[in-house]
C-alpha cells in the first residue's frame, strides 16, 4: 500500500464523526456551489449546537437545503452556530431578510484569501482519488486551494475534510490536489445538482438584443447568472469566433462551440479553451467539460483576477444588478441593510473590462419592480437607500442596459449621466427622476433648467 492509500484510509471517517472534530470557536469555511458539502454534513455540525458555542459557518452559492437557511432555527443557535454566507441566492432570501445571519463581504479575485484567512475548519466535494492520488475539484474550483493551501501554510487552518463523490465530474486545468493536502474523507455518493436553462421574459429578450448589439465576432464575452444573461447566450446565433473567459460556464456551451459560435481561436491567452472557475447547469453540460481539453478550471484568483483580464482585448463583461443611482453607483447585493446576493466577481470583471483594449462593462437592470399594490418602483434611483452596499463604484460605471435601451456612463459627468440613465428609466418614473435631478444636482438655477431635463 502506497503512503497516499494509507492516509486516504486511515482518514476516512462518518459525518458524525467529522462533525465532532468542529471545536467552539471555529469558522467554518465550506466551498461554494456544487462544490459545497451535502445536508448531513451540514446537520451533522448542526446537530451538535447545545455543547457548542461561537462556531461559524460560511457558504456561498447554496444550492442544497438545510437547517443552515432555517431562520426558526437558527434564530435560537444565536451565539452557538451562527451564518455568515459570502454569497446568497434564492435558497437564503428568507434567513437574509431575517438580518439573523451575518455577511462576508468579498470580491471573487480575494476570496481564497478571506477564506483561509478566517477558517479553522474547511470542508469540500471532490472526485475519488486517481492512482496517483490526486483528487479533481469537480464542477467547483473557486477558493477551495487557496483556502486549503494558505490556510494550512499559516497554520490557521487546523482541519481540511473532503467528501468524496465518484458522481462528481473531473475538469481539467488547474483543478487538481493530492490527498496529502487533506484529514478527513467521508465517502458519500450523491447525485450533483442539474439546473435547465431558463426561458426568458419578453422583458429580458428584449434587453438581450440591446447587449447584443454591443457584441462583435471575436470578442471575449464573461455572462453571470440570471435570465437576462441566458437570454442573451440564447441569441448569439449569427456571431463568430467568441472567446469566453468567465467565472461560471454558460449552459449550453456545447452547443455554441458545435455552431462555431465559440471558438476562443482569437484569444491571445488559453486561445481555443474556455476558461471558468465554476459550474451549474445540465447534465448535457457536465458531460461536455467533463475530461475536455478545451474547457479548464482555475481557481477564481486567477480567472478573476483584472490586471489578468484586462490582457484580453475586447472584453465584454455582462453582468445583472438590483438598482443604480443617477450618477452610477451600481448596487447587486442587498437593498438597504437587507443582502440579497453578494459581488461575487462583478467588480473584478467591470475593472477587466474597463482595462481592457476595447473593452465594455454591461450592467443589465429591469427599469422597474411591481410592488404589492401593484405600483411600480423605479431600478434607476436618485439616491441608493441608506445602507444599500456599492457592488461597482461610479468611476467604473460603462454601459447600462434597461428594456428601454443603452446608455454609456463612461465619459459623462455627473449630470450627464443622470440624464442618460432617466431616458432608459421606466417611462411612466421618469418625471419624478426628472425633479430629483433638478434638486440635487441643478441647485439655485432657475426655472428654465427645467428645459434641458425635459428635453
Amino acid at each position: 500500500m502506497s503512503v497516499w492509500e494509507e492516509h486516504y484510509r486511515k482518514n476516512q471517517a462518518s459525518f458524525e464523526e467529522a462533525a465532532g472534530r468542529v471545536q467552539s470557536g471555529d469558522f467554518v469555511g465550506i466551498a461554494l456551489g456544487v462544490g459545497a458539502c451535502t445536508p448531513p454534513m451540514y446537520e451533522a455540525i448542526l446537530n451538535r449546537h447545545e455543547e457548542l458555542t461561537g462556531v461559524v459557518i460560511a457558504d456561498a452559492v447554496q444550492l442544497r437545503p438545510n437547517r443552515l437557511y432555517d431562520p426558526g432555527f437558527m434564530g435560537n443557535l444565536l451565539g452557538r452556530i451562527d451564518y455568515c454566507p459570502a454569497f446568497g441566492i434564492s435558497t437564503i432570501r428568507r434567513i437574509h431578510s431575517t438580518l439573523i445571519p451575518d455577511f462576508l463581504p468579498i470580491t471573487a479575485h480575494d476570496f481564497g484569501d478571506k477564506m483561509a484567512a478566517n477558517s479553522d475548519v474547511y470542508i469540500v466535494m471532490i472526485t475519488p482519488p486517481n492512482s496517483k492520488g490526486y483528487v479533481n475539484l469537480g464542477l467547483t474550483n473557486f477558493y477551495t486551494m487557496e483556502t486549503v493551501r494558505k490556510g494550512k501554510a499559516s497554520g490557521k487552518l487546523r482541519l481540511a475534510i473532503a467528501e468524496v463523490n465518484e458522481n462528481m465530474p473531473i475538469v481539467l486545468g488547474d483543478n487538481w490536489m493530492h490527498v496529502s493536502e487533506f484529514d478527513c474523507f467521508i465517502e458519500h455518493n450523491s447525485p450533483i445538482p442539474i439546473f435547465s436553462r431558463s426561458q426568458p421574459t419578453e422583458m429580458e429578450k428584449t434587453i438581450a438584443g440591446y447587449v447584443l448589439d454591443l457584441i462583435n465576432d471575436g470578442d471575449t464575452i464573461q455572462m453571470g447568472i440570471g435570465g437576462i444573461s441566458e437570454a442573451v447566450v440564447c441569441g448569439l446565433e449569427g456571431k463568430h469566433d467568441l472567446g469566453i473567459t468567465t467565472e461560471m460556464f454558460p449552459i449550453g456551451l456545447n452547443k455554441l462551440v458545435e455552431q462555431g459560435i465559440v471558438t476562443n481561436a482569437r484569444k491571445p491567452r488559453h486561445r481555443g479553451v474556455t476558461l471558468a472557475t465554476i459550474c451549474m447547469g445540465d447534465q448535457e453540460l457536465y458531460d461536455y467539460i467533463s475530461e475536455n481539453p478545451s474547457c479548464e478550471f482555475y481557481p477564481s484568483s486567477y480567472t478573476n483576477n483584472p490586471v489578468e483580464l484586462a490582457q484580453y482585448p475586447n472584453l465584454v463583461a455582462i453582468n445583472m444588478a438590483v438598482m443604480m443611482d443617477l450618477s452610477g453607483q451600481i448596487s447587486s447585493e442587498g437593498w438597504g441593510h437587507r443582502m440579497i446576493s453578494g459581488g461575487g466577481g462583478q467588480l473584478d470583471f467591470m475593472l477587466g473590462s474597463y482595462w481592457s483594449e476595447g473593452g465594455k462593462g454591461v450592467t443589465l437592470l429591469s427599469s422597474a419592480r411591481q410592488q404589492a399594490d401593484g405600483s411600480l418602483s423605479s431600478s434607476i434611483l436618485p439616491e441608493l437607500p441608506p445602507g444599500t452596499p456599492v457592488t461597482v463604484p461610479r468611476t467604473y460605471a460603462q454601459y447600462v442596459v434597461t428594456e428601454y435601451g443603452v446608455a454609456d456612463l463612461r465619459n459623462k459627468s455627473r449630470r450627464q449621466r443622470a440624464l442618460a440613465l432617466i431616458e432608459i428609466a421606466h417611462p411612466d418614473l421618469r418625471g419624478e427622476l426628472r425633479k430629483s435631478l433638478q434638486k440635487n444636482f441643478y441647485p439655485g438655477f432657475s426655472a428654465a433648467i427645467s428645459n434641458i431635463t425635459q428635453s
